[in-house]
């Protein structure tokens, strides 16, 4: 990797060539310019300034649930956000630890700068990939067959011309960025940094459909102020789980996280003051992310609750910057001030940096191809917020994704360089990013869109722990998967093999299985050590027992061999759900159906389909928000209340999109 100023200018406004072209240096960027260099095509990444390569904007922390998911897919395919992690990770905790493996995500707290740092190292290490500080003022349009032409590369502002055969935008927050605290306003892509105009100019002009979307930070703390004896601990996991599949066990120091609550004091203050928030004072009329609401949406949309949790988390190992999620807000600076002087440990806390709420611009993302290109302006890719997603891990998937096909367009990776030529996606029911991207082309962002379990039909397949399962195959066969991980992915999947033949051929009869302590059916039916593991009570340990030979896997091993055997016999019911919705999609909804007595759908869904009433069960799937696996226990209620008939009650069938209806397993959604 090399690194390019003003110094690396080419002389005489002679342009200098690449096959791909990134712009922007966060999350979506460093993956869409890391996957492209992977693949063979001579890159750039271009940012304002190379020292923000890899910052983390908001909470220096990756994944959660359904975000975890996302990072361990991006890693199968050989990228960076696992790895990055990894190394600048100060707590790690799987979440939903006592569920179902379906739904537990991994999450760990970063240090800001060992994360920058990391990604950065990560960066260098990529051949055939250079970093370029300058500004991106508009895009080199040719003209073509097509009514807008095809993009060719860009132009920066100090006059340099960049030529490329695909550029990828990952504009994140800068596409006419605008911050707010209280009456303050100030342009800029975030703190201290100047917004992109000339861009979303130039998408307007092509016809690009824009809208305009809002996200917010909370106040950041000064640790040294803070009552740390009055707070409850929240300890990570030891030994921390790692996120790549590449890292053997965490190095960096573990700290703790802690907890406090806001008080009806603080909501008062709240409830005083929200003339002067921007969001209640009709200065931002965007749509903001429902699933991470500012303190103020809090206080007014939870008017019932006393408190709301906070979780105070370190900015770093040597840094005294505290993160307290949980309070994003964008109230004035002196309402903030004694707004956080009302929570328990923090009377006497001092802000460092006031909280936000940032508005800017973003494509409809119902303009894509799965490929994550443009259609309006062949050549071009988006990747991140621009495409109105909300979160790191969301911008680095879509920005891999845009990555690896920018790369096939250009040529330069066994493409044909024009714009039918081959493309990689990923199917629904091969990962979370499938689920992301469908979810995006089909139905649009009418609000920023954050990964969740429940978006995915097939989450019983799509899990955490077998990512590399599932695509790192899939990512060796198009050449962007390096040999280490290659050969480490070869061994274990070797490893499996055998251990999957090893408890498949293993059997007892049920009479044998009593004399070992095993409560199974005495039905004569001969059992192998594979179909044991479907009952909640047996584990591989309990089964080493009887076979010593089992205690010998490996313990990734013996934990995958398990879990596969929990979920085996559930998978199949599964399977037939999503058939019979692929069947029934036009199946009619009465127009008097009661959403509320539908179990397992969210408020959001009961929201949306109560307001929409849709006819059919496809009119339900299209509408935004509406996930398949909703659509799968809509599909459920409405088949129970027809074969139910004039006795004019439901038959109590288990919901098969909840992990919970299978008697036998230990999972829950």
């Amino acid at each position: 990797m090399s690194s390019r100023s003003d110094a690396g200018r080419a002389q005489d406004g002679e342009a200098e060539r690449y096959d791909v072209l990134v712009v922007g240096g966060g999350h979506a960027g460093t993956e869409a310019a890391a996957a492209a260099a992977r693949l063979g095509a001579r890159t750039a990444l271009i940012t304002h300034r190379l020292d923000t390569i890899g910052a983390m904007s908001c909470n220096p922390a990756i994944g959660g649930l359904g975000k975890g998911h996302l990072v361990r897919e991006i890693d199968a395919l050989d990228g960076i956000m696992g790895k990055a992690i990894d190394r600048a990770g100060i707590q790690f905790r799987m979440l939903n630890q006592r569920k179902g493996p379906a739904v537990r995500g991994p999450r760990a707290q970063a240090d800001r700068e060992l994360y920058k740092q990391a990604v950065r190292a990560l960066l260098g290490e990529q051949d055939g990939l250079s970093l370029i500080a300058g500004e991106v003022a508009d895009l080199i349009v040719e003209s073509s067959a097509e009514a807008n032409g095809t993009v060719k590369g860009v132009l920066l502002r100090d006059g340099r011309r960049l030529l490329s055969e695909a550029v990828v935008l990952t504009t994140g927050t800068f596409l006419n960025g605008l911050i707010h605290i209280g009456e303050e306003k100030i342009p800029a892509g975030r703190v201290g940094e100047a917004p992109s105009v000339g861009l979303s100019a130039r998408l307007s002009q092509a016809g690009v459909p824009l809208g305009r979307l809002k996200t917010g930070t909370p106040a950041r703390l000064d640790g040294r102020t803070i009552d740390w004896d009055r707070l409850e601990v929240q300890p990570g996991d030891d030994p921390p789980t790692p996120f790549s599949y590449m890292t053997d066990r965490i190095t960096t120091r573990q700290v703790p996280c802690h907890i406090t609550h806001t008080t009806r004091e603080t909501h008062a203050l709240i409830q005083a003051n929200l003339h002067r928030s921007p969001i209640y004072g009709g200065a931002i009329d965007s749509t903001g992310p429902r699933y991470c609401p500012s303190i103020e949406d809090k206080v007014v949309r939870f008017a019932d609750k006393e408190r709301h949790q906070i979780f105070l988390e370190p900015e770093g190992l040597d840094d005294h910057t505290v993160y307290p999620n949980g309070i994003s807000t964008s109230l004035p600076k002196d309402v903030q001030d004694a707004l956080i002087a009302t929570i328990p440990g923090l009377e006497r806390a001092r802000i460092l940096q006031h909280g936000y709420a940032i508005e800017y611009d973003y494509v409809d993302p119902r303009s894509l191809t799965p490929a994550l290109a443009l259609r309006h302006l062949p050549g071009l890719f988006l990747a991140g917020q621009i495409n109105g997603t909300t979160g790191y891990e969301e911008a680095g998937a879509q920005g891999l994704i845009a990555g690896l096909n920018a790369a096939l367009r250009s040529g330069a990776a066994g493409g044909t360089g024009a714009e039918e030529g081959p493309t990689f996606s990923i199917d629904r029911s091969q990962g979370y990013i499938g689920v992301l991207v469908d979810d995006l082309i089909r139905y649009g962002a009418p609000e920023p869109y954050r990964m969740f379990t429940s978006r995915a039909e097939y989450r019983l397949i799509l899990r955490a722990d077998n990512a590399d399962q599932r695509l790192t195959g899939l990512g060796a066969a198009i050449g962007c998967v390096g040999a280490a991980r290659r050969e480490r992915y070869d061994t274990k999947m070797t490893m499996l093999t055998d251990a999957r033949s090893r408890v498949e051929t293993l059997s007892l009869t049920p009479q044998e299985a009593r004399r070992h302590g095993l409560a199974v059916n005495h039905d004569g039916v001969r059992r192998s050590a594979y179909d044991l593991l479907r009952y909640e009570e047996i584990t591989i340990d309990r089964l080493a027992a009887i076979w010593p030979g089992l205690g010998a896997l490996p313990a990734d091993v013996a934990e995958q061999i398990e879990i596969d055997g929990r979920y085996a016999g559930y998978l199949q019911r599964q399977s037939a759900d999503i058939r019979a919705f692929q069947r029934d999609e036009t199946l009619q909804l009465p127009a008097s159906l009661d959403y509320a007595h539908i179990g397992g759908l969210s408020n959001e869904v009961r929201e949306k389909l109560e307001k929409t009433r849709p006819a059919t069960l496809g009119a339900a799937g299209r509408i935004p928000g509406v996930t398949p696996a909703a659509l799968i226990l809509l599909l459920q209620h409405v088949r129970r209340v027809r074969a139910a008939g004039s006795e004019g009650t439901e038959a109590e069938v288990p919901d098969a999109a909840s992990p919970n209806s299978c008697p036998k397993s230990r999972l829950s959604a």
